[in-house]
C-alpha cells in the first residue's frame, strides 16, 4: 500500500491536475510542457535564462547611455557566458527551479533576493580580486542585480495574473451572486481573494463588513469596507445582496449570534468560513464554506493545549483507546494518532463504528501506526489476550453506556459496562504495567440522579482505591466533562431532527441546563489532564457556563430559518427518569485543588480500601441478573450514598406481602 501511495505520489507531483478540466487551448500546450519534471525544469531554466540575459544587456546599456563601445560588446558576451550560469546555478541552489512559473509568492521572491544577493556577492568579489579586469564595472553589478530581481519577478507574476484570470476559472452560465463578507481581517481577505480567483464558484464578493471603524471607508483587494454588519439592514437594497460570508473564525458566540440575528432579519442568505482550528490544521481552505452552526453561536474560547508535554507521555508509546468507535473514542484516536505514537489500540465492541474510525485514520496517513481490535471490554480471555499480546502503555477507557433514560430501564447492564467493564480493565492494565489508565467519566456522577451517573461514580471510587493499594505503579485517573456537541444520541441532533419533521422540538423542562463542549476541546483537555495526572485525582474541565436547553433549541430552530413557536412549536414534556434540572461540579466531600492548566480542576478525595469496596461490589452483583430494576438501584445506592435513585412511586397494592424493612425502603426511595 505504501508503494502504490508513493507511486502516485509522485505521478500527482510530475503531473498537477489543473484547476479546471474544461481548459483549452494555449493551456492545454502549457500543460503538456509540464508532463515530467524535466521538461518542466527545462522551461523554467530557459525563461530564467532570457530573463537574466536581457537584465544584463540592458544593464551594459545603461551604463553606456545605449551606446555600447565595441571593446564592451565583447566583455558582455564574455561576462554573460559566466554570470548568467552562476545565478542559474545559486537560483537552482536556492530552489527556485522546482516551483511552478504560475505559482508566486512572498516566500519566493524572499528566495530570489537570497540567489541574486549571493549572485551579485560573488561577482564584486571577483571584481576586488582582479581589479575590474574580469568582471563588469561596479555601476553594470549593480544595475544587473535590481534588473535581474524586477525582470524574474516580473515574469514570475506574469505567469501568476494568466493563471488566475484566464485558466483557473470555469465557464459559468449563471449570474454570479453578489456577496457580502462579513469580517474584514485576515480570514476575510484571503477568502475574497480566493473568491475573485476561482470564479468557477459564481460568488462575487462586493463588498465588506468590519467592527472595526478604522477599517470604515478602506479597501480589500479592490473591494469596499463600508462600516458593520448592522449597516446591512440600510444597505441591502442599495447592494442587490444575494448571500452574506460571516468571515469571522476568532469572534465571540455573542457577536456571531447578533450577526446572525441582523441576516434572518435582513432576510438573507448566510454561511460561514471553518473554524479557527480546522484553519490551522491547514486541512481546509477558507473558502470551503459551509452553514452556520450551534457550536459558532456558543463560541467557546479555543483552548490553548501543551503539546510537549502530552508528546511526552503519547510520542513512541503503545497507546490503548477502548470505545474507539464512539464520539469520544474516536476524537481521542485522531488526537493521538497525531503524536506519534508507536500505536494506536482501537478497542471496540461495534465492527460498523470500528470500521469508519479505522478508514478514517487509514485516510488520514495513520494506517501504518494503528491496529483495530474488535473486543467486549466484559471478555476477560479476549481482554487478557490484548493486553498481553501488545502490551500498551497508555490506556485511554471511553468504553461505556452513556444513555440515561435507557440505563434507568437496564441498570444490570450499566452496572456490567461502566462499573464491572472498568474495574476489570483498570486490574489488567495494572497486572501488565500501564503507565497511565486515564477513564472517561462525566459531571453526572457528581450526587448523581441516575443509573449511568451512579456507576460512572462507581467505577470512579474504585480507581481510586485501587491506585491507592498500589501507588506508584500505574496512574489511574479519571476526567470528568459534560455534554459533547454533536455526540451520538445528544440533544442537538436529536432537535434537528425534530426540526426537519416540523416539529415540535421537545424540551424536558424550561429551567433545564446543560453543560456543553465541542468534542475535540474535550479531548484535548483529557490529554492535558492525562499528562498532569499522578495517580489517584480525579479532573473535572472547565465547562464555562451551563447553557439552558430551551435556549438552545430556540437557536437551532433560528439557524434553520423558521421562528420558534411561530414555525416550530416547543413543547415541555417533563424530566425524565434520571435527569437533574443543573448538573454540578464536586462532591461536597472532595476537595479542589489547582492544575497547571486554567481550564482544569483536580479533585482529591480520601479513597476507600481496595477490598472493601471489592466486597461491597460482589454483594451488589450477586444474583443481580435476577434482581429488579428498582432493586438493583437500591443495592447501588448502598454503595454510591450520594446517590438519589428514580424509583416508580409505590401504590398500595404493591405494598402487599412486603416485610417491614422492604416496605419502609422502597417507600423511602419512592
Amino acid at each position: 500500500m505504501n508503494t502504490n501511495k508513493e507511486t502516485l505520489r509522485q505521478q500527482n507531483h510530475s503531473r498537477p491536475i489543473p484547476e479546471n478540466e474544461e481548459q483549452a487551448g494555449l493551456f492545454n500546450w502549457f500543460l503538456a510542457l509540464r508532463l515530467s519534471r524535466l521538461s518542466r525544469l527545462f522551461v523554467v531554466l530557459a525563461v530564467y535564462t532570457v530573463g537574466l540575459v536581457a537584465s544584463l544587456w540592458l544593464a551594459y546599456q545603461l551604463r553606456f547611455d545605449f551606446v555600447l563601445p565595441v571593446p564592451e560588446r565583447a566583455n558582455l558576451v564574455n561576462h554573460g557566458c559566466w554570470i548568467v550560469p552562476l545565478q542559474l546555478v545559486l537560483l537552482l541552489g536556492i530552489g527556485q527551479f522546482t516551483g511552478l512559473l504560475s505559482y508566486f509568492s512572498i516566500p519566493d521572491l524572499r528566495r530570489l533576493i537570497v540567489a541574486l544577493t549571493a549572485a551579485t556577492g560573488l561577482l564584486c568579489s571577483v571584481w576586488l580580486w582582479t581589479d575590474g579586469q574580469h568582471a563588469p564595472p561596479r555601476s553594470v553589478i549593480l544595475a544587473d542585480f535590481l534588473l535581474s530581481l524586477l525582470s524574474l519577478s516580473a515574469i514570475r507574476l506574469l505567469f501568476r495574473l494568466v493563471r488566475e484570470r484566464y485558466f483557473s476559472r470555469a465557464k459559468w452560465n449563471g449570474r454570479e451572486q453578489r456577496v457580502g463578507i462579513v469580517g474584514a481581517g485576515y480570514a476575510g481577505a484571503i477568502l475574497a481573494r480566493e473568491l475573485s480567483v476561482k470564479r468557477n464558484l459564481g460568488l462575487k464578493p462586493v463588498v465588506f463588513f468590519d467592527d472595526n471603524p478604522r477599517k470604515w471607508n478602506t479597501s480589500i483587494h479592490d473591494i469596499p469596507v463600508t462600516g458593520s454588519a448592522e449597516c446591512l439592514l440600510d444597505l441591502k437594497k442599495k447592494l442587490k445582496l444575494d448571500k452574506v460570508i460571516i468571515a469571522m473564525p476568532s469572534a465571540s458566540g455573542k457577536r456571531i449570534r447578533e450577526v446572525v440575528r441582523i441576516l434572518q432579519q435582513a432576510k438573507l442568505k448566510f454561511e460561514t468560513v471553518p473554524t479557527l482550528d480546522q484553519l490551522a490544521t491547514g486541512k481546509v481552505r477558507v473558502s470551503q464554506l459551509r452553514p452556520v452552526e450551534i457550536e459558532d453561536l456558543l463560541g467557546r474560547e479555543p483552548v490553548k493545549l501543551e503539546t510537549e508535554n502530552i508528546r511526552a507521555i503519547l510520542a513512541g508509546q503503545v497507546v490503548m483507546v477502548t470505545g474507539a468507535g464512539g464520539s469520544i473514542g474516536s476524537e481521542l484516536c485522531r488526537q493521538i494518532a497525531a503524536f506519534q505514537p508507536e500505536r494506536v489500540l482501537l478497542v471496540e465492541q461495534s465492527e460498523v463504528q470500528m470500521f469508519l474510525i479505522e478508514q478514517e485514520l487509514i485516510s488520514l496517513g495513520y494506517d501504518g501506526a494503528i491496529v483495530p481490535l474488535v473486543a467486549d471490554i466484559l471478555d476477560y480471555p479476549r481482554m487478557n489476550f490484548i493486553f498481553e499480546r501488545y502490551q500498551p502503555d497508555v490506556v485511554f477507557h471511553a468504553a461505556a453506556h452513556k444513555h440515561v433514560p435507557m440505563m434507568e430501564m437496564s441498570p444490570c447492564e450499566a452496572i456490567k459496562n461502566n462499573t464491572l467493564g472498568t474495574a476489570q480493565v483498570a486490574e489488567l492494565a495494572l497486572e501488565y504495567g500501564v503507565k497511565r489508565f486515564v477513564q472517561i467519566s462525566t459531571d453526572k456522577a457528581i450526587n448523581p440522579t441516575s443509573v449511568m451517573g451512579a456507576t460512572k461514580r462507581l467505577a470512579e471510587i474504585f480507581l481510586q482505591s485501587l491506585a491507592a493499594s498500589q501507588p506508584g505503579r500505574t496512574k489511574f485517573m479519571a476526567v470528568r466533562f459534560g455534554n459533547v456537541l454533536g455526540s451520538s444520541g445528544s440533544v442537538i441532533p436529536t432537535f434537528n431532527k425534530q426540526i426537519a419533521a416540523g416539529g415540535p422540538v421537545k424540551v424536558t423542562h424550561p429551567d433545564v441546563a446543560r453543560y456543553f463542549m465541542t468534542i475535540p476541546e474535550a479531548v484535548g483537555l483529557v490529554l492535558q489532564s492525562a499528562a498532569q495526572g499522578q495517580g489517584g485525582e480525579i479532573f473535572v474541565l472547565d465547562m464555562g457556563k451551563p447553557i439552558k436547553i430551551v435556549d438552545l433549541a430556540r437557536q437551532l430552530i433560528e439557524l434553520s430559518g423558521l421562528k420558534p413557536d411561530v414555525d416550530i412549536e416547543i413543547q415541555f414534556v417533563g424530566l425524565r427518569p434520571g435527569e437533574k434540572l443543573f448538573e454540578e461540579l464536586s462532591h461536597t466531600s472532595e476537595d479542589c485543588v489547582a492544575t497547571n492548566h486554567p481550564k482544569i480542576m483536580r479533585f482529591v478525595s480520601r479513597p476507600l480500601a481496595l477490598r472493601q469496596v471489592q466486597e461491597q461490589l460482589r454483594q451488589m452483583t450477586q444474583g443481580m441478573d435476577e434482581v429488579a430494576p428498582e432493586d438493583l438501584k437500591l443495592r447501588l445506592q448502598k454503595i454510591v450514598p450520594e446517590y438519589t435513585p428514580f424509583v416508580k412511586p409505590v401504590r398500595l397494592e404493591q405494598t402487599e406481602g412486603l416485610d417491614q424493612p422492604k416496605l419502609e425502603a422502597a417507600t423511602s426511595a419512592a
